[in-house]
């Protein structure tokens, strides 16, 4: 297809860039590809703020809840989801030792893990399946506890060390399939 042509006395020039084209796109495809770094996208203008329960649905009340005047029904999750939910719900509100919570709405581990219960999300067998499994945690990597909340309260733990006991514990519920 002529783009434009150019009209002289004896001299028409119609410049046509398809076969330009074709010629650039056969050289780039002939070249390796760029082995491609998977980073997360950072925007530069900052990040929001998302809920300690992103990802997860609502419970929901159905019908027959209303009639029966009682909650909704539990949004069913693993163990390794609880525990995961109760690290972020730490991490949203804060973590206190020596209380289940404060007046400031800090939580310990049982607090986080009560909350994560009372906003729906698991049973209680949910809950003692994942304590069960943070116990396995503390023995496993050599740090014997009465209670996870003994733990908790030790005045040489930290909110990390929170984290990444109930991380670890996460993983090994995953592996189990619990």
């Amino acid at each position: 297809m002529a783009v434009s042509t150019l009209t002289l006395d004896r001299l028409i020039l119609t410049p046509d860039a398809t076969g330009l084209v074709a010629e650039i796109e056969a050289y780039l495809a002939s070249l390796p590809t760029a082995a491609r770094i998977a980073v997360p996208y950072v925007s530069p203008l900052g990040s929001t703020v998302q809920l300690w329960n992103a990802g997860y649905p609502l419970p929901r009340v159905t019908l027959l809840d209303r009639l029966a005047h009682r909650p909704a029904r539990p949004v069913p999750v693993t163990a390794a989801d609880h525990l995961r939910l109760a690290s972020r719900y730490i991490g949203s509100f804060g973590w206190v030792q020596g209380a289940m919570w404060d007046s400031a709405g800090h939580v310990c581990l049982l607090g986080a893990q009560a909350a994560v219960l009372a906003h729906g999300y698991g049973t209680a067998l949910t809950v003692q399946t994942a304590r069960v499994q943070v116990m396995e945690i503390l023995h496993a990597t050599g740090r014997p506890a009465t209670s996870p909340d003994e733990y908790n309260d030790r005045p040489a733990t930290r909110q990390a060390d929170i984290h990444q006991l109930l991380d670890r514990a996460a993983a090994r519920a995953q592996s189990l399939g619990l």
